[in-house]
């Protein structure tokens, strides 16, 4: 605040310090704590007598072991709740980096229920105490799950955590479930996934199952993502009639993924997955919207007879060889495909130098060309590949409705001129190409 006055004919200015956060109403001061880390939520404490009491009705907590000494972790939580008097918790995050803190993982998650706590994160990384890659897991306290919970709706458990269910949970409210390199024990994954009857949202990504069949069966699961660097299972069995979206990703070692029953399946993306049959995948994805594909192109076996006929958005990953042999029966099933992208973000030489591949044409110009492909994005398009050139002809000839077609090539030195200007003929060839067959926009990118 500024005070001006008068003093031998002078103006001078006084400025006077004014604390106008303290002034704010306390429900405003507890929304503006809630995003700080609690550690600093717990230090405002000696601000002023205003500020004494604010933080122990802040509903979002994070504790980090790493800002505690050894063996007072849990002690020190313990005495926070002790003052805290907020009726519920919106949120609790516990990072737990040592082995010792997590002895009383079953208190601390029992305090959490008992705060009816919304929103709880368990996160067990300690793996850099132990270098031999053995890391103890810490089992989660399954009896707490056995009663009636109304109020957990986010569950997120992180690293050494053994999930262990001899019986069904109790979880009512939960719609969204993530699981991070955790470890399940026999029908555990079961027994937790028939508790939640409003499950909504899953994601379990790099789990140790001893369960040869990993089944999910959950009638409300709308969104679905698996990734996984070494899985223990050996089939996977979905079974979400309301399923929406689905994304598999990086799995090594499963050797077949089974989807029954979903209808209502939007939107899929599936890559990396090297050792599943492409056509069990496919002819369960029928029903997608929007697909994006970065399959194994040389063991690619297509369903005979499956017709994506709602598939709208199509995304083929072109870093393998022969990447194309995918592509000519995804266009003859796509009759409504109206926007098309080819992405090779790498740009590597894992497809060969091109040399004795070639793509052999549609026997029929697929009717998603003639009518209704608006978009064509090819990211990393290799324009002194013949087969690429080949691919790229065709489908600038053969559309009837394209509106606007976008390639991105890699860059080029400025000093290799001679290799400019043959880029740039090559570039307005499929320009003119387009364009005679229908005017459309042509954007030239570098990546």
């Amino acid at each position: 605040m500024e005070q001006q006055c008068e003093s031998g004919g002078e103006c001078l200015r006084v400025v006077v310090n004014e604390d106008r956060i303290s002034e704010l109403p306390e429900a405003l001061l507890v929304h503006i704590m809630s995003s700080l880390p609690t550690k600093t939520v717990l230090a405002t404490s000696v601000l002023s007598k205003r500020w004494r009491h604010v933080w122990k009705t802040v509903q979002n907590l994070k504790f980090d072991s790493k800002y505690h000494r050894v063996r007072n972790f849990s002690e020190d939580v313990y005495k926070f709740f002790m003052l805290h008097k907020a009726p519920f918790l919106e949120s609790l995050h516990l990072e737990i980096r040592n082995a010792r803190h997590a002895s009383d993982l079953g208190i601390l998650v029992g305090i959490a229920f008992a705060r009816h706590v919304r929103n709880l994160v368990l996160d067990l990384d300690y793996r850099h105490v132990y270098y031999d890659d053995v890391y103890p897991s810490v089992r989660f306290p399954s009896v707490l799950c056995s009663y009636d919970n109304n109020t957990l709706e986010t569950l997120t458990l992180k690293h050494s955590i053994l999930l262990d269910f001899p019986s069904r949970v109790c979880l009512k409210s939960l719609r969204k479930l993530y699981l991070y390199k955790v470890k399940f024990c026999e029908d555990s994954v079961c027994n937790l996934l028939c508790g939640c009857p409003s499950l909504g949202d899953l994601v379990v990504h790099g789990y140790s199952n001893c369960v040869r069949t990993l089944t999910i069966a959950v009638p409300s699961l709308q969104r679905l993502t698996i990734v996984d660097e070494s899985i223990g299972s050996e089939c996977c069995v979905i079974n979400a009639p309301f399923l929406k979206y689905l994304n598999i990703r990086g799995i090594k070692y499963l050797k077949s993924c089974l989807i029954e029953k979903a209808p209502e399946l939007a939107e899929a993306n599936v890559s990396d997955v090297s050792n599943i049959s492409n056509e069990n995948i496919l002819e369960s994805l029928t029903s997608v919207i929007r697909l994006s594909l970065h399959l194994s192109p040389l063991e690619i076996k297509y369903p005979s007879g499956s017709i994506f006929h709602q598939l709208l958005y199509l995304e083929l990953h072109t870093d393998k060889r022969k990447w194309w042999n995918l592509l000519t029966p995804m266009l003859e099933a796509s009759p409504k495909l109206q926007i098309l992208k080819l992405t090779d973000l790498d740009m590597s030489s894992a497809k060969g130098n091109g040399i004795g591949q070639k793509w052999i044409q549609p026997k029929c110009v697929p009717e998603c060309l003639l009518f209704d492909l608006e978009t064509f994005v090819w990211t990393g398009y290799e324009w002194q590949r013949k087969d690429e050139k080949e691919v790229a002809t065709y489908i600038l000839r053969n559309t009837g409705s394209l509106k606007k077609a976008t390639f991105s090539t890699k860059p080029i030195e400025p000093v290799k001129l001679k290799k400019l200007r043959k880029r740039r003929e090559m570039l307005n060839e499929l320009a003119s190409l387009g364009r005679a067959s229908n005017p459309c926009d042509f954007v030239f990118e570098s990546i």
